[in-house]
């Protein structure tokens, strides 16, 4: 019964994805060099290629909106640096 009830509670648990990308305007080194290996490798259908970071966040949390809310301040104060990088939130399970 014990362990049932921690999993329900699990199941509500909201969890949300970020992707942080960097702003167009700034240049992306890494990305530049992934797009020339693999355009050495033979993949020279590629125009650009610019990487980023994504996040899964598992929160305990039961609303969606409350929940979204928390991971955007999370982004704003600490995930993200806001004067070369965006986010985007981009879904909650």
């Amino acid at each position: 019964m014990l362990q049932k009830s921690a999993q329900l509670k699990k199941e509500n648990n909201m969890k949300v994805s970020v992707i942080i990308t960097l702003k167009k305007d700034v240049l992306d080194p890494q990305g530049k060099v992934i797009h020339q290996t693999l355009n050495d490798m033979g993949f020279n259908d590629i125009n650009e290629i610019r990487q980023g970071k994504y996040f899964v966040i598992d929160t305990k949390e039961t609303d969606e909106k409350i929940a979204k809310e928390k991971v955007k301040d999370m982004c704003k104060k600490l995930l993200v640096n806001l004067v070369i990088e965006d986010f985007k939130i981009i879904g909650s399970q």
